[in-house]
């Protein structure tokens, strides 16, 4: 239908042509109108020549291949989200209306969208990748492992010439100096860079001697950070029992070993500050519970000792009941002696009565004196064993009174106390220990990471003269800026003549 409209539009225009005159401003203004409403939005590729840039912040250029070329122009309201930077001879894939320039009656591409064509086919692959495994569960977050709090050793994978592996370890240093690094050395971009990274990954995965794993690189491109949208890589990340922590490029940087990782961080010096708690907090912390700690202890030890206090207030002194007792003992002996003697006289008086009253009571006399001496052999028998109970009740009652004495008690309570000096003291002579160990194993780290190292093998640190600033980028100085160059043996005042950006 659009079609039909098209030929019917140029059907009465060519007829309007024969009958009346029309300026050239009409004609060019219809022409634009039957360009743009034949063409939709398209997707054009070619190389840039003729590249201007004005002031007014709209771009000009023409976009060329082997046999053809039309002139472009993107407007500034869409130039401002390139993010990067048109060149003569760059090969790039527009996303352009197709209209007609009524000012000089040119046929000419107004570009909406533009970027590199290499970058446009990555960024499509990368897409077409991500969305593949999305849909496989790599990026599930049930699957993610959880950071450990303290690890005792974490592993970088990453180059050892790069930025960010010395960002991390100045974070490292700063924040949690005992922790033990271990680098896997890799390169970062390049075409074996995606084999190495997946090597590296997998060898730390085997050896399990770190707790933690940083998967890093400084910013760059799409195809600088290629290697890390590698599919393998991915794999082997989803596959690593370690926890995994992806710092790759910068804040705006994503890869779809960010999208595996357990936890992605914005930089390295952010993933750095993910992996180790602060010293200094740590510290505070356990200062706080040792104070905790030993006024719990205190504590403990003035309750026992107000116990024990009270304990000896209820019991009575022990030798005054030890004399009670036997002086309750003497009585009630004294008493059974009285009560013996008491029922021999009675006996002796009865049988003085029975005498009397018989006259040769021989035999009963004899029978008397029988049952008498039985008599006075149970009477001494039944005393024996009376006195043998109350010896032996005796005993009891000062054996139990001695179980009672509050000085095993007290003897008890002080080893108690005398054990839990030994465990403080212990638990104190331990923690100096680790705390030794641990800033010996710093002081190693340091030696290893000492700069002092670097430049004996030929490497300098630059700095401006008047602030000490440490030069990373050409960006940072300027023809005649003063410079400060520290060698391994003494130092180099110099001026700077030029400046190249990389």
């Amino acid at each position: 239908m659009a079609s039909q409209n098209t030929s019917d539009q140029r059907g009465s225009l060519a007829n309007r042509a024969v009958r009346e005159v029309y300026p050239v401003s009409r004609i060019v203004r219809e022409a634009r109108v039957l360009l743009e409403g034949s063409f939709p939005l398209i997707w054009v590729e070619g190389e840039i020549s003729n590249l201007a840039m004005p002031g007014s912040g709209h771009i000009y250029f023409t976009l060329k291949d082997e046999v053809a070329q039309v002139r472009c122009a993107m407007f500034r309201n869409r130039n401002r989200q390139l993010r990067f930077t048109p060149e003569n001879g760059l090969q790039v894939l527009l996303r352009v209306r197709v209209t007609l320039y009524e000012g000089r009656g040119e046929f000419q591409l107004v570009v909406e969208h533009m970027e590199e064509a290499g970058s446009g086919a990555l960024q499509r692959a990368y897409e077409a990748l991500k969305q593949r495994l999305g849909q496989e569960g790599l990026f599930d977050e049930a699957h993610k492992k959880p950071i450990p709090t303290m690890p005792a050793t974490i592993g970088i994978i990453s180059s050892p010439d790069g930025a960010a592996v010395h960002d991390i370890l100045s974070v490292l240093k700063r924040r949690f100096p005992a922790v033990d690094v271990i680098l896997y050395p890799v390169a970062v971009q390049g075409e074996t860079s995606a084999r190495q990274l997946v090597e590296a990954v997998k060898l730390a995965d085997s050896r399990k001697d770190c707790d933690l794993l940083i998967l890093s690189r400084g910013g760059g491109s799409l195809e600088d950070l290629w290697s890390f949208n590698d599919e393998q890589l991915a794999r082997a990340i989803y596959d690593c029992e370690l926890p995994v922590i992806s710092a790759v490029g910068h804040e705006v940087d994503f890869t779809i070993a960010d999208f595996v990782a357990d936890v992605r961080a914005p930089t390295p010096s952010a993933a750095a500050e993910m992996a180790v708690p602060d010293a200094k907090q740590v510290l505070a912390t356990i200062q706080s519970l040792m104070q905790r700690l030993t006024a719990r202890t205190q504590q403990w030890l003035s309750g026992e000792q107000r116990h024990l206090l009270h304990l000896q207030r209820r019991l009575p002194r022990p030798d005054l009941q030890i004399r009670q007792q036997n002086q309750s003992l003497n009585q009630f002996k004294h008493m059974l002696d009285a009560a013996w003697l008491r029922g021999q006289q009675n006996r002796a008086q009865r049988v003085d009565y029975l005498a009397a009253r018989l006259k040769h009571p021989q035999a009963q006399i004899d029978s008397q004196q029988a049952h008498l001496h039985s008599l006075m052999h149970r009477l001494q028998t039944a005393f024996k064993s009376q006195h043998k109970q109350a010896a032996h009740s005796l005993i009891t009652l000062q054996s139990r009174l001695k179980r009672q004495l509050p000085v095993q008690q007290i003897a008890k309570q002080q080893q108690h106390v005398s054990t839990l000096k030994r465990q403080i003291d212990k638990l104190m002579h331990a923690q100096l220990t680790a705390a030794q160990r641990l800033l010996s194993q710093q002081m190693r780290t340091l030696a290893a990471v000492s700069p002092l190292n670097t430049l004996e093998r030929g490497y300098s640190i630059t700095r401006q003269a008047d602030s000490d600033e440490v030069i990373t980028r050409s960006q940072q100085v300027k023809a005649g800026d003063a410079l400060r160059i520290k060698l391994h043996q003494g130092e180099i005042d110099c001026e700077v003549k030029g400046v190249k950006d990389s």
